[in-house]
């Protein structure tokens, strides 16, 4: 009699424990969606925000590709720029030089028509078997720009010594001449605009008091 006198207050105890216990937890703070309760306060966001603000400061670092970015060949196209033939060889010629300094005909036989790519592939394998070495950066000024019969554009230029290839056994340049190396190339307008067709005869062309910018 006496034990089961105990049992109400027993369970009585137990049942204020449990409802004491659930409104100390549950009473204040909410559970967020897919966590415990124990995340996030709205205390610690407040804090964070601050250090996001100052991350744009980091990508400073950007800048840095564009002095690394430098220029191999340097074009001057002068009082024939507005020429469209001229335009195209001033946007194709980087890709041009870029094949002769690597020795590497790849992107001409990708970007340039069949012809050009042949006239030039020559020449760098003659370099890559040679061993000879051109490094930028070069410079190339363009002196004339004339139409052919065959619906072509020669545009004349002048090479600047740094854009020929050194022969490192001989010790001098393939090519040896003092005031630049005169060199034609044929433009042909094509449906992505106008592109180098071929190489050309440069006799007449004359570079003798040409400045090269580099």
């Amino acid at each position: 009699m006496r034990r089961s006198a105990l049992l109400p207050v027993v369970v009585t105890g137990v049942l204020l424990l449990s409802a004491c216990g659930k409104n100390s937890n549950d009473g204040t703070l909410p559970v967020p969606a897919g966590g415990s309760d124990a995340t996030t306060s709205s205390d610690t966001p407040s804090a964070e925000p601050t250090e996001p603000s100052s991350a744009p400061t980091q990508p400073a670092a950007t800048t840095k590709p564009t002095t690394a970015a430098k220029a191999q060949i340097i074009i001057k196209a002068g009082n024939f720029a507005s020429n469209p033939a001229v335009q195209g060889l001033v946007t194709s010629y980087p890709l041009y030089f870029q094949a002769l300094v690597s020795k590497d005909d790849t992107v001409l036989k990708k970007k340039f028509p069949s012809f050009f790519y042949s006239d030039v592939s020559e020449g760098i394998f003659d370099a890559q078997r040679n061993g000879w070495i051109m490094k930028p950066p070069g410079s190339v000024v363009i002196v004339g720009a004339k139409s052919t019969p065959d619906g072509t554009v020669a545009v004349q230029t002048c090479r600047s010594q740094t854009t020929q290839y050194w022969d490192p056994k001989a010790k001098k340049w393939t090519v040896v001449t003092p005031n630049g190396s005169p060199e034609v190339i044929e433009m042909i307008k094509t449906g992505i605009g106008w592109l180098p067709y071929r190489l050309a005869t440069s006799t007449g062309v004359k570079c003798s008091g040409v400045h090269y910018p580099a």
